[in-house]
Order: C-alpha cells, then structure tokens, then sequence
C-alpha cells in the first residue's frame, strides 16, 4: 500500500470521528448544556443535535421531568415544647437547565436540605394541636417559602406533603385519654338532647290530652247546666200553672202536685241500692194530711157525688189530734167491736167531703187517668197497712188486758 492510500484511510478515519463526536441526540424529557471550551453557550433541546466536535462539549444533562424528593425524617420542636417526630415528601421541577446546572452546585442535596430547615421553622412556630389539625395549612406555607427560595436554582416547588407527625409515646397516651373524653362528652350530650326531645314530646302530648280533658268537662257542664236549666224551667211552669189553678180556686191542683211529690220521694227512697231498711215518717200530722190529699185527688178524678169544694180540712195539729184519738179509740174499743168516738168523727168529716165534692169535670177526668189510678192504689195500700197496724194493737191491748185480769 502506497503513502496516498495510508493518508486517504486516516482522513476517512478522522472524518468518521469527527462527525460522530458533533452529532448528539438528547432525549425527550432531558436538556444539555453545552460549554465550548469550558464556558457555557447554549443548552440543547431534545431531537439530534450538532455540536463543534473537540471544541464544544455536553457540559450537565437535566431531567426536565417532575421529581420526587424523600425527605428524611427530623426532630421539631413545638411552641408548647413538645419534641414530634416529622417526615415529609417533596415534588420538584426543573423549569431552567442552565440556572440547575450553574446556580448550585448539588441541586437535589441543596432542595433537600431547604426543605428540613423551613420545615423545622414553620412547625416550631406552632403547638401540637395546630400541628395535627392544620396540616393543609403547614403545606401552603411550605410550599410558598420553598418557592420563593429555589426561584432563582430555575427550579419549581409543585407540592410539599406532611407524611407524618409522631408525638412521644405519653403524649400519644394522653391524646387518646382527651379523645375518649371528648367522644364521651359528645355522647352525654347527644343523649340529654334526646331525652330533652322526648320529654318535651310528653309534655306536649299532657297538654294536649288535659286540653282535651278540660274542653270535654266543660261541655259536659254546659251540657249538665242546659238541662238543669230545663228543668228549672219545666218546674217553674208547672208551679206557674198549678198557682194559676189555685188563684182560679181550683184548690185540688195543689193536693195533686203535692201528692205527685210525695210519692216520688218515696220512690226515690225505696229505689236506692244501699238502703236495706227505711225509716219512715210517721207524725200524726204529716202522714194524715199526706193521705187526705191523696184521698181527695183520688175522689175528685174517679168522681164523687156534689158538685161544691170540700169543706176546709182540718190542720195538722187537730188532725193529728184525731189520728191519735182513732188509734186509742181503735186499740180500746176493738174487744166490743164498737168505733170510737174519733172514728166516728173523721168518717163524718170524710163523708161530708164526699158530699161536698161532687163529681169531677170530664177534662179532669180524662187529664191524667193512669197518675189517678196509681194513686188510688197507693191510698188503698195505705189505708189497709193502717187498718191492719190499728187492729194488732188492739189484739195486743187484748191480751194485756186479760193478763192483767
């Protein structure tokens, strides 16, 4: 091989390395600085790139790309002394490749070590239940503080994270006791609201039904009053007519209204459900001047001979009078089976009576027939019990008598 040939084959061999060395392909994601002769002059973008071969050189290759930073743990100390354990996490990005590579020597040691130092200066700056409540807000501090700091790196804070916050094993102690009592506390009062609620529902509902209670007595005693307003009514009406009666001298209207009396006050007596045995009335006057009005209502309504007013009975006291004088006559003279002297009197009395009433009107006849007729029976019924009364003492009497003899 000739010296041309040996000089043509080195030219082609320096060529060949020559290019290769001015050809560099910087990937996506990644920027390069070039320096030419030790001094930086441009950065390369990602693609195929040309530099001066053997003047020019790739001074730093910089990620582009978001990069996490681990933060190591620390020790800080709060505002109320209390020594927590602290780690916390980073998110960083190179925005200017030149600045990264020139501005500091060790970018990723430098954003570490920024970060323990605002950290323990933020935390420091609050107590323990700031700390553990106001996470967000530690992170927004951090966060603008660390950007300010690494503006001119050409770097960018993204994110700064708290990961975790670890007080003493006391205070962690001493927490949980706080916690349950707060939960407890969160509890009683739950409950006494619901209890409040509940009574305040009974309550309501008392009101409620004494409300109803009270409106249904009080129309029960408008109700119970109405009536007893009707009835005083009806009473004043009937004495309005039977004193009209009267005034027109019909004298046997008093007798019937006082008779209608009477016997429902022994009705009402008899009708009772705790009265076992009755003690009744039996004053001479009382009793005799009861059965002469029934006696002359009875013979005015079923009819009577005469047609003038009975004569004027006597009063209670002489008739009472007569009462007694019958029963002594009746219980002396029953041995000769002769009537007393009293006896004869009152049936004079009675019999002039039935001369002098005469007959009863037809309206009054027919006015109340079945009131009448229970009258007369009840007077009946009265006259045989007397009958039968003055004839056992007139037997008793009797056998006194022959004891004696």
């Amino acid at each position: 091989m000739g010296p041309f040939e040996i000089f043509a084959i080195a030219v082609a061999i320096v060529l060949v390395i020559t290019v290769a060395a001015s050809v560099v392909i910087v990937p996506q994601g990644s920027n390069f600085t070039v320096e030419r002769l030790g001094r930086y002059v441009r950065t390369l973008k990602p693609g195929l790139r040309v530099v001066v071969p053997f003047v020019e050189k790739i001074g730093h290759r910089v990620v582009m790309m978001e990069q996490v930073l681990d933060i190591p743990t620390q020790d800080v100390i709060t505002r109320d002394n209390v020594e927590v354990q602290v780690d916390a996490v980073a998110f960083m990005q190179v925005l200017d490749a030149a600045q990264s590579a020139y501005a500091v020597a060790d970018l990723r040691q430098a954003m570490i070590t920024l970060v323990l130092t605002n950290t323990r200066t933020v935390m420091g700056s609050m107590e323990l239940d700031e700390l553990l409540s106001n996470r967000d807000a530690i992170n927004s501090r951090l966060l603008r503080i660390m950007d300010e700091a690494t503006h001119p790196w050409g770097v960018k804070i993204s994110r700064i994270e708290i990961k975790d916050i670890n007080p003493p094993a006391d205070i962690t102690e001493a927490m949980a006791r706080q916690m349950k009592a707060e939960r407890d506390k969160r509890a009683e009062i739950l409950e006494a609201e619901g209890d409040k609620s509940a009574r305040v529902l009974q309550a309501e509902g008392l009101k409620q039904s004494l409300i109803l209670e009270a409106e249904g007595r009080k129309e029960a005693a408008f109700r119970d009053a109405e009536a007893r307003e009707r009835e005083a009514e009806a009473d004043a009406r009937a004495t309005e007519m039977v004193s009209r009666a009267i005034a027109e001298g019909n004298v046997q209207s008093i007798n019937y209204f006082v008779a209608n009396r009477y016997v429902e006050a022994l009705k009402n007596l008899a009708s009772a459900e705790n009265s076992k045995v009755l003690m009744m009335p039996v004053e001479a006057a009382s009793v005799i001047g009861a059965i002469g009005g029934i006696t002359e209502l009875t013979r005015e309504a079923f009819g009577s001979p005469g047609g003038q007013p009975p004569p004027a009975a006597p009063d209670g006291a002489d008739r009472g009078t007569q009462h007694s004088a019958l029963t002594t006559d009746g219980q002396n003279g029953k041995g000769n089976g002769q009537p007393s002297p009293a006896q004869s009197e009152l049936a004079q009395w009675d019999g002039q009576a039935d001369q002098a009433n005469g007959p009863a009107p037809a309206s009054e006849s027919h006015a109340a027939p079945i009131e009448q007729h229970e009258a007369q029976q009840r007077e009946t019924a009265t006259a045989s019990e007397m009958s039968n009364r003055a004839q056992s003492n007139g037997r008793a009497d009797d056998g006194s008598g022959s004891g004696t003899s």
